[in-house]
């Protein structure tokens, strides 16, 4: 389905679903269980995947998995570009994440540093066992070496091309999309 000329969807609502199902199935799969975890998601939207991981594996495991957001913004190598990003709340879960493996939510991977970023905010919060991380969408082009352990789809694009997560939560609709 094209919005337009230079747009098309790649991951509508049931694609989506299914591959945040199957994260949390893999996620389980290698955790050994809910025993733990901790989900942690990157504002905007890797907040609300955490959230809908979290759910995910409350409903397969019959246990409650915290959740919780991991501010990034002043740990960001071009914050000089752009200084007016406005910082979002951490919340980190009750008991912490030391000893716990960190599952490390982001919408998408695209060049690493934002998930470079996240690793340094982490160090100052406490010292996971271990840290995972869960993206939607990995487009490739990374320019730090970091890979993601459990992938929603990898979608291979041009570096000039944008890629566009939209989540009900937060957009009002369930949808990926690249757009030249």
């Amino acid at each position: 389905m094209s919005i337009s000329d230079n747009t098309r969807t790649v991951l509508q609502q049931a694609d989506i679903t299914r591959a945040l199902t199957r994260i949390s199935h893999e996620i389980l799969e290698s955790n050994k269980g809910p025993d733990g975890l901790i989900v942690l998601g990157i504002p905007t939207r890797g907040v609300t995947l955490a959230e809908r991981i979290g759910a995910q594996l409350a409903e397969i495991s019959g246990h409650a998995v915290p959740v919780g957001a991991l501010d990034v913004t002043m740990y960001r190598d071009d914050l000089h570009r752009n200084p007016t990003r406005t910082p979002h709340p951490t919340q980190i879960p009750a008991g912490g994440i030391d000893g716990k493996t960190v599952i490390l939510t982001d919408d998408v991977l695209f060049s690493g540093r934002s998930i470079r970023a996240a690793l340094d905010a982490l160090s100052d919060i406490g010292r996971p066992a271990a840290v995972r991380l869960a993206i939607l969408v990995d487009r490739g082009h990374r320019e730090l070496p970091i890979r993601p352990d459990f992938v929603g789809k990898n979608l291979p694009s041009a570096r000039q091309e944008r890629v566009h997560v939209r989540l009900i939560e937060v957009d009002g609709v369930d949808e990926v999309t690249i757009a030249s």
